[in-house]
């Protein structure tokens, strides 16, 4: 199942001057939610990566100098064999999807890493660094490999400049959202929470812009599949692939 979630303004925007309502133009919450994972490939994650206690550490580890101040959680070692080998996996999974990339137009998925909180820990409100060694982070992503019913707490919390949502994801569902939003993940009251996270350096870093790019696919690819392909849906998939060139990076 997807859910897809974006700014609803832009029908408002018509009935007003730019110059009246200025403020309409601060863009509310764009985030994707998707079903990644089916059932078997959770088992297999869990009972491959569950069963490394001698593999997880401190997370402040990869942590900035600010978010470290506020982290409290363990992650698998980045180096080790099994987290390269399920993150490499998890990757090749991500870049397989079509919504996905659609939505982020992937360059670089990169620095993904398996993550656990359990009772008392938390993730104080944070912004990703912009550049990591592995690339820029236009879009962050969190992976859940536990049930959202198994632990108490532990809520994502993104926040923008209008707006606050609290997240809790089902066993192998997917949240990419930009990195440029302060986040932060709330105390496990109970029971532990399993998570993969990583990045995505974008072709297009505008948030904006990738909105724009991902309607346009969305209702061309939308025609196609209802009406056939057509000369004039060739020139909105034209406009779409020039677009992309004139926006990318």
């Amino acid at each position: 199942m997807v859910t897809l979630y974006k700014s609803n303004e832009q029908e408002s925007l018509k009935k007003f001057s730019i110059h009246d309502l200025v403020s309409f133009f601060i863009p509310k919450m764009n985030y994707l939610t998707h079903q990644l994972l089916n059932e078997e490939e959770i088992e297999i994650l869990n009972n491959n990566i569950n069963k490394q206690n001698k593999l997880w550490e401190d997370g402040k580890k990869t942590a900035g100098s600010h978010a470290s101040k506020v982290k409290n959680n363990l992650q698998l070692n980045r180096n080790s064999e099994v987290s390269k080998k399920y993150s490499q996996l998890l990757n090749k999974k991500i870049l397989a999807n079509s919504l996905i990339k659609s939505f982020s137009l992937p360059k670089i998925i990169h620095g993904t890493m398996f993550t656990k909180s359990s009772q008392n820990m938390s993730y104080g409100r944070h912004i990703d660094n912009p550049f990591m060694s592995s690339g820029r982070s236009d879009l962050s992503f969190t992976i859940s490999l536990t049930n959202k019913d198994s632990y108490e707490g532990g809520e994502l919390v993104i926040e923008t400049i209008n707006s606050e949502k609290e997240f809790k994801l089902n066993s192998g569902e997917m949240i990419i959202y930009p990195s440029t939003y302060l986040h932060s993940v709330k105390e496990i009251k109970n029971g532990e929470r399993l998570v993969c996270v990583g990045w995505i350096e974008s072709y297009v870093k505008s948030i904006e812009e990738r909105e724009y790019l991902f309607d346009l696919d969305a209702g061309a690819r939308g025609l196609l599949a209802k009406n056939g392909r057509s000369d004039e849906l060739d020139l909105v998939f034209k406009s779409y692939s020039n677009f992309l060139r004139l926006l990318g990076n």
